[in-house]
C-alpha cells in the first residue's frame, strides 16, 4: 500500500477517504523491513499482545467488524469473544507479509463499500446510542488507525531501532 499525501482542499468524502488511506498506509511503512521474529515479540509486560503483528491483526479485524457487519448487517465474524476479548491480537505463526496482505485487502473493500454509500448512510447495527452513519465510521477509523500508528512507532523504535515517519 503506497502512502500518497492527502489533499489540502478537496470535498468531504475525499479528505476523509484520503486521511484515512494516509494512515493505513503509514501501517505498512512502520512495518517495512521487520524481521519476522521482531513482528511477534512482545514487549510489554502489562500487555503482552501488544505487538506489531498484533497491531496488524487488530487493525484489520475492526476495518472488517466496522464495516462489514456493523455499517452492512453482515455477520459479526471476528475472532474476538466475551471470553477471549483479545483474540484479534494473537497472531503467532501468521507470517507478518500474510497479516499485512489481509489487512490490504480489508482497506480496499472497505473503500468500495465507502464509495457506494453516502455520508449520511446509517449504519445496518445499532450501537448503545443509535446507529451510526458512515461519516462518523470514517472518522472512528481515521484515529484508530492513527492511534495504533503511534503504537507501532513506538515498538519499531524499540525492537530494531527504526524511526521516522
Amino acid at each position: 500500500m503506497e502512502r500518497i499525501d492527502e489533499p489540502y482542499a478537496a470535498d468531504e468524502r475525499t479528505m476523509l477517504i484520503a486521511w484515512l488511506d494516509w494512515h493505513r498506509a503509514t501501517v505498512f511503512v512502520k512495518c517495512e523491513g521487520l524481521a519476522e521474529d521482531l513482528a511477534h515479540r512482545p514487549l510489554l509486560a502489562s500487555s503482552p499482545l501488544t505487538t506489531v503483528a498484533g497491531l496488524v491483526g487488530h487493525l484489520r479485524w475492526v476495518e472488517r467488524y466496522w464495516f462489514e457487519h456493523v455499517l452492512l448487517g453482515g455477520p459479526d465474524d471476528v475472532p474476538w469473544t466475551d471470553d477471549d476479548p483479545d483474540r484479534d491480537f494473537k497472531t503467532d505463526g501468521v507470517p507478518l507479509a500474510q497479516l499485512l496482505a489481509e489487512y490490504e485487502a480489508q482497506c480496499a473493500r472497505n473503500n468500495e463499500i465507502a464509495a457506494s454509500l453516502s455520508l449520511d448512510a446509517e449504519a445496518k447495527v445499532e450501537r448503545e446510542r443509535g446507529r451510526v452513519t458512515l461519516r462518523w465510521l470514517l472518522l472512528h477509523m481515521i484515529e484508530e488507525t492513527a492511534r495504533h500508528n503511534g503504537h507501532l512507532d513506538i515498538l519499531r523504535e524499540l525492537l530494531d531501532g527504526v524511526t521516522g515517519d
